[in-house]
């Protein structure tokens, strides 16, 4: 049969229209009332279950690029200090209780901390219903975890990273086979709000996508600062140093970004036989610096399949 919901039209499968929606009206398995007339983007329920960094970091750019309306944003936080100060923001509507939140959402987005995944599963199980969408950023818990724990099919998984803050993020996505061609075009329009996405049909490649976009800004931010401690130890400023290297990633990042030019092509139009770069690769070659940086990034890898395990 095919299913109706908010997602504008009745699906038989994935991309397949079945017919026109136009309202749905259900219980969940606590007896708690859904209607679904919705019509259009603007009108879908968003609701945000953790409100911390990445969590607010959705809710803002989701209103500042006007895909959702604040009247249906919902942000579920069970810290009573925390609500309250979220309550502030002029983000949506703040809940202390699942119950008042989570039957009535079109998407639930899961940015909670992996390890009280299990105990969210518990809580909110009763609450939910087989038409919601569910997008998951718990970094290492698998869509079939979160399909068994909370009862549901249709999960999307993604992996952001910190600068999405600011709208130039990178996040990869893979869905549950369930999630329709509409419902899943409608969460990759609102992830890019954040910046680029990249979805993936093989769901291990979220941890694989973790170990490079996720954890890969702490990598940058770890070799600018030990070109900045050199940059001291040849007599800059703190500040001079920060402008230095500041400028010199965003510099080339762009200029990588603006052209179809390899790496290193532009290894090589930047170095000159026996000058300065050249001699600054060579230590980095001699002390096996690449391979380290391969190796770390393989080790952020294990670590996220270990977390999947858990």
């Amino acid at each position: 049969m095919a299913a109706r919901g908010f997602w504008g039209a009745a699906y038989a499968g994935k991309g397949s229209i079945a017919g026109p929606c136009t309202e749905e009206i259900g219980r969940t398995s606590a007896g708690y009332l859904f209607i679904l007339p919705f019509k259009s983007d603007s009108t879908m329920k968003i609701l945000i279950i953790g409100g911390g960094n990445m969590g607010m970091t959705y809710a803002q750019s989701f209103l500042r690029s006007h895909i959702a309306e604040k009247e249906n944003m919902m942000i579920l936080e069970k810290s009573p200090e925390k609500a309250d100060e979220l309550s502030k923001k002029d983000i949506g509507a703040v809940y202390g209780k699942p119950e008042d939140c989570v039957p009535t959402a079109d998407l639930i987005i899961l940015a909670v901390k992996p390890q009280d995944s299990a105990a969210l599963f518990g809580v909110i199980r009763h609450l939910v219903h087989p038409q919601q969408v569910f997008l998951s950023i718990m970094a290492g818990v698998k869509m079939e975890s979160i399909a068994k724990g909370l009862g549901v099919e249709k999960v999307i998984r993604a992996m952001p990273n910190l600068p999405a803050q600011i709208g130039m993020g990178m996040t990869a996505f893979s869905s549950s086979d369930e999630v329709t061609r509409i419902e899943l075009v409608t969460v990759q329009n609102l992830l890019n709000t954040t910046g680029k996405t990249l979805y993936v049909a093989n769901e291990s490649l979220i941890d694989a996508a973790t170990a490079i976009s996720g954890s890969g800004p702490a990598y940058v931010w770890f070799f600018m600062r030990s070109l900045m401690e050199a940059a001291r130890e040849m007599g800059f400023s703190m500040s001079e140093a920060e402008l230095l290297v500041g400028q010199t990633f965003l510099g080339a990042t762009e200029l990588y970004n603006a052209t179809n030019v390899s790496c290193d092509t532009w290894i090589e139009r930047v170095c000159s036989r026996g000058g300065t770069t050249e001699a600054a690769l060579n230590t980095y070659l001699n002390n096996a610096v690449r391979a380290d940086i391969i190796e770390g990034a393989m080790a952020a890898l294990n670590r996220a399949e270990e977390l999947g395990r858990n």
